[in-house]
């Protein structure tokens, strides 16, 4: 009975450890969605309801954690070589600091939310684009200028900081080719994906 508990346990850490894995090919949309046949639903799930298209919150996912669920900013180095604190309390699939994802949970109720749980992720990328349309009007489907404000706050964006960070600006950029990338990769195969779940609804 022993033997069989702990055999029933390894298997499901190994299951768990299979599921947080990131995908294969995170370069390919249609591959990351073959894999993650659930993440598919979650995206879509935030793109109906708020908006911020499937392939901007791919490409926004890649640059801050290259789908890692647990991922984190590197640790300061004390006298250049002891590790020491983070840099920021970011976290996460979409790296959010603790503050801000106290302000998600707060305006959308959604007081169970775990930055490490991919549906939540995606829901907090589609409201923060949301809220940056309403405070400055930008674009949903532009994944440049979304970034920026992603990484520079909205108080940033208006100050233009990012203008002072040649090396964000590259960022975005790439944020942007990248969410031009799996935008074409998806046309190729949303609509089997979109049958997938038409039979499959749960």
């Amino acid at each position: 009975m022993i033997v069989q508990r702990l055999v029933i346990g390894l298997l499901a850490l190994n299951l768990i450890g299979c599921a947080s894995n990131p995908p294969n090919n995170i370069n390919n949309a249609c591959a990351i969605f073959k894999e993650k046949s659930s993440w598919y639903k979650a995206t879509k799930n935030s793109y109906e309801k708020w908006g911020v298209p499937i392939h901007v919150q791919l490409a926004i996912l890649y640059q801050e954690s290259k789908f890692l669920y647990n991922a984190r900013p590197p640790r300061s180095r004390l006298l250049g070589f002891i590790p020491w604190v983070r840099t920021s309390s970011a976290y996460g699939y979409a790296q959010v600091q603790d503050g801000t994802w106290k302000w998600y949970m707060k305006d959308t109720g959604n007081w169970g939310a775990d930055r490490d749980d991919f549906d939540d992720a995606v829901d907090f990328i589609g409201w923060y684009g949301k809220i940056t349309k309403k405070m400055l009007k930008i674009p949903k489907t532009d994944a440049y200028r979304l970034y920026l404000v992603y990484h520079e706050g909205h108080g940033g964006y208006k100050r233009k900081s990012y203008n002072k960070k040649k090396w964000l600006l590259k960022v975005a950029s790439k944020v942007k080719k990248n969410g031009v990338r799996y935008r074409s990769q998806l046309k190729k195969c949303q609509s089997s994906l979109d049958s997938t779940w038409s039979i499959w609804p749960f």
